[in-house]
Formats: structure tokens, C-alpha cells, sequence
């Protein structure tokens, strides 16, 4: 049954980040399966979530749900039993733990984990720093930032940057090309918030080659020559052990696990 088609709906009260996060990891795992999800945001009322529901019977979904609100969920766990739709729902085990943990009731209010708070606005600015501050438009950066890396072209710095600015550090990067200047301001950065980002030859070959298939230029290039390649990898090598940052091997790890092991460090640091 690999072949066939599945629909997935997630349904929540709030912005339905969790329940699409929580389904598509799962589905991660079912790399044969053809998955199509739909996110239904801000169903607060029982007769849009009689509309949805009603879809997904039809649409033969699984469907996924992160209601606080408890009598939007036991609607939908009753419509779903009766129509034989399966249903997930995220929430409710997780608030129960902490129910019986601590003895207090939840709030029951959609979207407080997404509330305008100073975490909130922290992490809007942090954005805004890392756009400000990408591939070493402006050296004032890295003065100013709380996570400064470096790396030749491709090795993720700008995604990384814009992730970690996610999480609420401000981040200011700069992509290193053999016999370019470094900017005085990478000198007077502390070594411990410096990130030296490589790569292997072959992976930073074949990224190289498909970034210039795609603009429909010739792969071929000195941007992809695999000499060309090494030199550079050398050149910020040199360089990294001149600062005396970490430096972090991205050849086969996803965003998340460099970001990780970035931020394991900065906690790890004395200062």
C-alpha cells in the first residue's frame, strides 16, 4: 500500500505549529508513503470544526490536533470515533502530566506559548540582526553579536544564522575566500562565540555543482573545482586555528544538530 495516497489534517485552536511538527516528524519515518497535509489554524468554534471534520471524512484523513480548548477536543474525539477517522490528539497527555504533577488546572488559552512577551520580541530582533548582518555586510556585526561564524561558501551559515537567530541569539556570519582580507573586528571577537564551519571536498563539490545546474550555468566551474575547493577549505582551516574557535565538521549533519552543538558549547562556556 506504499503507492497510496494519504491526507493529513492538523487542527488547533491556536497556530498549529505543534501538531504539524509533531505529524511530520512521525512521518519522517514512512519515507514510502505519499503524505499530504493541510493545516487548519484557529478553529475555535464547533461548527467550523464540524466543516473540517467533515472534509476529512470525506478526504479519508488522519487527522492531528492541538485543542486546548477541552470541549473542542472531546467534540472532534466523538466525531471522529463515530465516522472512523483517526485521531491524534497531541495535547492532552502532555497537560495531563503536568496536571498531576503540580496539582494546578491548565489555562486552557490558545496560543500562549506564542504570546507577544519579551521572548517574542527578542527573537524578532535577533531576526532582524542576522539579515542585517549576513555574509559580513557590515564587520560592526560581529562585535555585537552573540554567535559569529565563518565558512567558505555553501556550508550553511546563512540558515544556520537565521535558526539560531530563532532561538534568540543574534548572529553575524562571514564567508571566508582565500586572500580576501579579514576584517580586524573577527580579532577582537571572544574565540568562544567564534564558529569555524567545514566541510568535506565531496559534499561542498556536489552542492557547488547543483547550485550552478540550477541557474542553468555550466557545473564545471572554478566554483566547483575540487582543487579550488581545497584550497579554500585550507585557507579557513588556517584560519580557524589562528582564532582558536570550534570549529564544526556540517558535511553530514542537519541544521538542527550544528545549531545544537553551537549552543551546548556557548551554555559549556565559563565566562
Amino acid at each position: 500500500m506504499a503507492d497510496q495516497e494519504y491526507k493529513v489534517f492538523i487542527i488547533s485552536d491556536s497556530v498549529g505549529d505543534t501538531g504539524d511538527q509533531v505529524a511530520r516528524a512521525a512521518a519522517a519515518q514512512f519515507p514510502d508513503a505519499t503524505l499530504h497535509f493541510s493545516k487548519y489554524p484557529f478553529t475555535q468554534t464547533q461548527s467550523l470544526l464540524d466543516g473540517i471534520l467533515k472534509k476529512a471524512h470525506r478526504e479519508h484523513a488522519l487527522v492531528f490536533s492541538t485543542f486546548v480548548n477541552s470541549e473542542l477536543n472531546q467534540f472532534a474525539a466523538q466525531i471522529c470515533k463515530k465516522n472512523e477517522i483517526q485521531y491524534y490528539d497531541i495535547l492532552t497527555p502532555a497537560l495531563n502530566i503536568f496536571e498531576n504533577a503540580t496539582g494546578l488546572e491548565p489555562a486552557n488559552k490558545p496560543g500562549r506559548r506564542h504570546s507577544l512577551n519579551d521572548n517574542y520580541f527578542d527573537k524578532i530582533a535577533a531576526m532582524e540582526f542576522a539579515v542585517t548582518y549576513d555574509d559580513g555586510k557590515d564587520p560592526a556585526g560581529f562585535l555585537k553579536a552573540d554567535i559569529v561564524l565563518l565558512g567558505v561558501s555553501r556550508t550553511s551559515k546563512t540558515p544556520l544564522s537565521l535558526y539560531l537567530a530563532n532561538k534568540g541569539y543574534k548572529v553575524a556570519n562571514l564567508p571566508l575566500v582565500p586572500q580576501a582580507s579579514i576584517p580586524d573586528e573577527i580579532w577582537k571577537v571572544d574565540h568562544n562565540k567564534i564558529f569555524g564551519l567545514t566541510t568535506t571536498t565531496e559534499v561542498l563539490n556536489g552542492i557547488r555543482r547543483q547550485r550552478m545546474i540550477s541557474y542553468g550555468l555550466n557545473p564545471d566551474s572554478s566554483y566547483s573545482n575540487s582543487d579550488s575547493i581545497k584550497a579554500e577549505l585550507k585557507f579557513a582551516d588556517d584560519l580557524f586555528k589562528k582564532v582558536g574557535c570550534l570549529v564544526i565538521n556540517t558535511a553530514n549533519k542537519s541544521i538542527e544538530e550544528t545549531a545544537t552543538i553551537i549552543m551546548e558549547s556557548l551554555e559549556d562556556d565559563p565566562q
